[in-house]
């Protein structure tokens, strides 16, 4: 027998047999706020002052965003109202946390206890003395007891998410017809982005492709020309009009083959832009949603959840190819969820 096998089968395995005493719990050492009733008291406003810093603090943020409201080119105002919703969150934040620490750690039972592991189920008689345990940890913890700190925690956990509501409430614009409407008319011409040429329905031949968007867009001023253009541009393909299962009550939506749909991908808005020939599928390029544009561009893979929307299209007495009107549906992302009137 080696040296290692001796030392296993004798002492080491001895000491592995040998039970280890339960050295118990420490005993309690009684803090001040246990000791001194008057120390409780300031313990208790010092909480209630962390809690009322945190209801200053949301205040202050709001405060600073409306205050300090972001324009074009005003660097000073967007630093100035970054710098007091920071602070004002970080206050409210804080004080919150702290509150809640000292509260904890000054005030609440500090008992430790030991308890032996039981089944998940208690007998109702336990379950039963678990709830007098708690009406107890309450009475002990000062939380009915202690109004102060309890209605200033309600006043900060109330005003410590106004800033963050207030915020992202601002992220995006507001919907209203600047999302329910595109610049598509009735009669209003197709044209080639971005030159803004009209397009002749003699001048799309089968499988050719055209970006498109309205006649008069190219005009508009830069930002509101981007913003529109974010809603109303538009793929137009001609196919053979054999390999197009349209619905009927949405057969006088194409012509001769000619099928216009929003380029603007249902999931998150990223532009389609590439068509596939011979399996007459629009290609997402950011998440890879596919879209059959034989049959309505019906989602046929990806994360999209709804086909593109369809633009109805005409031709004028000159030949060139009109909208019968706006889109019918809503044009965009699902998560936008606008719907026409």
């Amino acid at each position: 027998m080696s040296e290692i096998e001796k030392a296993y089968s004798g002492g080491l395995a001895t000491n592995v047999e040998r039970p280890i005493s339960d050295p118990g719990i420490e005993p309690h050492r009684l803090r001040m706020t246990d000791k001194d009733e008057g120390a409780a008291k300031t313990a208790e406003r010092v909480i209630a002052s962390l809690f009322l810093l945190s209801i200053v603090g949301a205040i202050v943020a709001v405060w600073g965003f409306f205050a300090f409201p972001i324009t074009d080119g005003d660097l000073a105002a967007t630093r100035n109202g970054a710098l007091w919703m920071g602070i004002g969150m970080a206050l409210s934040l804080f004080g919150i946390g702290f509150g809640a620490v000292h509260w904890a750690k000054s005030l609440m039972p500090d008992h430790e206890v030991s308890e032996e592991r039981h089944l998940a189920r208690s007998s109702d008689e336990v379950r039963a003395q678990a709830i007098e345990i708690i009406k107890l940890a309450d009475g002990e913890s000062g939380f009915t007891r202690r109004k102060l700190i309890r209605r200033t925690m309600y006043g900060a956990l109330a005003f410590f998410p106004i800033p963050a509501v207030v915020i992202f409430g601002d992220l995006g614009p507001t919907v209203g017809d600047t999302l329910k409407r595109t610049m598509w008319r009735a009669g209003t011409r197709l044209t080639k982005d971005p030159t803004g040429i009209p397009i002749k329905a003699a001048d799309v031949t089968i499988g050719s492709v055209f970006h498109v968007i309205p006649e008069g867009l190219k005009d508009l001023d830069h930002e509101v020309k981007l913003n529109e253009k974010a809603k109303a541009a538009v793929l137009l393909v001609r196919v053979n009009p054999e390999d197009l299962k349209e619905d009927p009550a949405k057969a006088s939506w194409s012509y001769d083959g000619i099928v216009a749909y929003s380029k603007i991908c249902t999931h998150v808005g990223c532009p389609v832009a590439l068509y596939e020939q011979h399996t007459h599928h629009l290609l997402c390029p950011c998440h890879q949603s596919t879209f059959d544009l034989a049959d309505h561009c019906k989602v046929v893979f990806g994360p999209a959840a709804r086909p593109l929307p369809q633009l109805p299209i005409a031709v004028d007495a000159e030949g060139y190819l009109v909208a019968q009107s706006d889109f019918l549906e809503p044009v965009g992302p699902t998560f936008w969820d606008i719907r026409n009137d």
